[in-house]
């Protein structure tokens, strides 16, 4: 198609007594059949002017107007100012035969907030399938910049009849990469992994992970996935792609570090430090307790978490009592002081939840003292249990992988 079609660079100067800066502005391409009318409308579309229902004109650079055929009979009646030149109509006059490049004219929306937008038709003229890819039937926009006012000023629903709302902790669940929680698959039966990864079962550990919703377990899948690879790469290799792609959208603590050693895995080169068998779960669990909570340990040999209290004799029979200075390498001393972490997971938990109501009345449950119960009676009110406990168990084992490999220790499944 030959450049036949106009290009109109569109600046909102202001409006509602507000002159505006940098003026937000767009560009429309505009072709040799359109009316005024039309490119009204496109101009409208285009900065977001949603109530329809009040007059406009332009005013074009020799001052003739045009404007609907009712206002263009009321200019030619008034009896004050200069006697007017008859109006032109809006949908009767075509933009092509009115302006040039290089020409500019006025546009004005609302006649109470005169909302006014400078519009220059720029140099050379264009065509419609080199700028836009296709050619449309109405007046396009092909470019554009800058922050849109609202046509009434108004902030948020109801502003002028309410106070500002309170900006959310934490951000849009659609802002997440997670959203809608849970999504349209199966999810995992938990027991069932772990079960079979307990048994170092490897078709049962593909068999409770294929097809089925993993992003909420990627840590206990990877688990399962450092089974399956150390026995035969070839079988978990496709879904090992597939969960590090997952772990490195997902970003939660300590999903970089299995997806690390996954890797290394896939490449039949174990990370070249220190490898404990431990329950990242249950690692998990202890280091989640308070800093009030009694100490525990990790036996570095066995993998195994030793409760606090079985490590201070105070606390209870002091025969049963572990002394954790015979060895000083072989214990690693569990840094209790995870509630906030806790919080944080149920704040991220509530957040994530796609029905703004429930969403609302978890992130309540989340604040203040006694967040904790009054978080598990919600989450059991609102029949929530099998996807928080999942992901709230997930949370924990990949902060304690993370925290392993702080101390340089990387985990793999116990024995």
């Amino acid at each position: 198609m030959a450049r036949t079609w106009l290009s109109i660079k569109v600046e909102l100067l202001g409006g509602r007594g507000e002159d505006l800066w940098p003026y937000p502005g767009r560009v429309l391409v505009t072709g040799p059949s359109h009316t005024f009318a039309q490119l009204a409308k496109a101009i409208d579309d285009a900065f977001a002017r949603w109530d329809r229902a009040h007059l406009c004109q332009f005013t074009l650079a020799d001052g003739t107007v045009v404007t609907d055929e009712e206002t263009a009979d009321d200019a030619l009646d008034t009896p004050f100012g200069p006697l007017p030149k008859r109006p032109l109509v809006l949908e009767q006059t075509k933009v092509a035969r009115q302006v040039v490049p290089g020409e500019e004219f006025r546009y004005v929306f609302d006649f109470g907030d005169d909302w006014t937008y400078a519009c220059t038709v720029e140099a050379p003229k264009v065509d419609p399938a080199d700028v836009l890819g296709v050619v449309p039937r109405m007046p396009t926009v092909a470019w554009g910049w800058g922050t849109i006012p609202d046509q009434y000023g108004r902030r948020w629903d109801d502003d002028g009849e309410t106070p500002m709302p309170r900006r959310p902790a934490r951000p849009h669940p659609m802002l997440w990469n997670e959203w809608p929680a849970g999504g349209p698959g199966v999810p995992v039966d938990v027991s069932d992994l772990r079960g079979a990864i307990a048994r170092r079962d490897i078709p049962a550990i593909l068999a409770a992970i294929e097809g089925r919703d993993v992003d909420d377990l990627l840590q206990h899948v990877g688990v399962g996935l450092q089974i399956v690879l150390a026995s035969d790469r070839t079988r978990g290799d496709a879904i090992a792609a597939s969960v590090l792609n997952r772990l490195d959208l997902r970003g939660w603590p300590g999903d970089d570090i299995l997806a690390e050693d996954l890797l290394a895995e896939l490449r039949g080169t174990p990370p070249a430090t220190r490898q404990v068998p431990v329950d990242l779960q249950e690692l998990g669990s202890a280091l989640s307790g308070g800093p009030e909570d009694p100490a525990g340990y990790l036996d570095l040999h066995t993998g195994e978490v030793i409760p606090g209290a079985l490590v201070d004799a105070m606390d209870g029979d002091e025969a049963e009592a572990i002394d954790v200075t015979d060895d000083p390498d072989r214990w690693l001393e569990l840094d209790a002081s995870g509630s906030r972490e806790r919080r944080q997971d149920m704040a991220d938990f509530a957040a994530r939840q796609p029905n703004s109501d429930l969403r609302r009345r978890l992130v309540s449950a989340t604040e203040g003292k006694g967040a904790f119960r009054r978080f598990a009676d919600a989450i059991h009110q609102e029949d929530l249990a099998a996807r928080w406990y999942p992901f709230s168990d997930d949370r924990q084992s990949g902060r304690a992988r993370a925290w392993l490999a702080e101390a340089g220790i990387r985990a793999v499944p116990p024995r």
